[in-house]
């Protein structure tokens, strides 16, 4: 069932004892299916001058509020989330501005 695998992205924040702190970006793999971003949704989306470009579906335990993900080789911005229902959640997803992949 599962076709894909995804990288979410989260930042951890280490206090670096100076008053200050380190980020490190932390990425663990799960599986998806890649899915098309439907019509409706995309168009809605433009008109608030967003543009979702994919959507993976992911088990719902798996996906712990991260705001990215990576998938081959490139990295996504997760703008809208969807529970279908208590096992699968959809992640839609906006290429991050600035990336070369």
């Amino acid at each position: 069932m599962w076709r894909d695998v995804v990288e979410l992205l989260s930042i951890q924040r280490v206090d670096d004892g100076g008053g200050g702190y380190t980020e490190t970006e932390i990425s663990r793999q799960v599986f998806a299916n890649r899915k098309s971003i439907r019509q409706s949704e995309f168009y809605q989306a433009h008109m608030a001058g967003i543009q979702p470009e994919i959507m993976f579906e992911v088990r719902f335990t798996d996906y712990a509020d991260e705001s990215k993900l990576r998938y081959n080789d490139r990295r996504y911005n997760i703008i809208r989330t969807y529970t279908k229902n208590e096992e699968i959640i959809e992640l839609v997803c906006q290429r991050e501005v600035g990336t070369s992949g």
